[in-house]
C-alpha cells in the first residue's frame, strides 16, 4: 500500500504543479494554436477541471492509504481509474505534435499505475 499511496500523492502534486506551471507560462494551447486548430478553449477548460479533479482525488486517496483510513482504498480505486483514463487521452496532443518522449512519460505513468492498482487488490 506504500507504494500506491507514495505513487497516487506525487502524481497528483505532478499534474497541479504541470498545470500551474502551464498557466502561468501561458503554455497552454488556444483555440488556433498549431497543431489543435479548432481544440476550443471550452474544451480545455473541461480538460483542465477533469485532470485537476483527478489530481485532488489521487493526493486524498494517498493520505487515505497512508493513514490507513476506511474510505481510502475506495477513493484510491476511483482516483486511480480516471488516472488511467487520462494517461490513455492525455497523450493524443503531445502524439500529434509529435512529442515521443512525452508520450514515453504517460505509458510509464500506465504502467505505473497498472502496477499500483495490482499491489493494492
Amino acid at each position: 500500500m506504500i507504494f500506491a499511496s507514495v505513487y497516487a500523492i506525487t502524481v497528483g502534486v505532478a499534474i497541479i504543479s504541470q498545470w500551474t506551471i502551464s498557466l502561468v507560462k501561458k503554455q497552454v494551447p488556444g483555440p488556433t494554436a498549431g497543431t489543435v486548430i479548432g481544440r476550443g478553449s471550452t474544451e480545455m477548460r473541461f480538460h483542465y477541471v477533469a485532470e485537476i479533479l483527478t489530481a485532488i482525488v489521487l493526493i486524498t486517496a494517498g493520505i487515505g492509504l497512508l493513514i490507513d483510513n476506511s474510505w481510502g482504498l475506495a477513493t484510491y480505486l476511483i482516483g486511480i481509474g480516471m488516472l488511467i483514463y487520462t494517461v490513455i487521452n492525455s497523450p493524443g496532443y503531445f502524439a500529434q505534435q509529435r512529442q515521443w518522449s512525452i508520450v514515453g512519460l504517460f505509458i510509464v505513468l500506465l504502467i505505473l499505475a497498472i502496477i499500483s492498482l495490482i499491489v493494492v487488490l
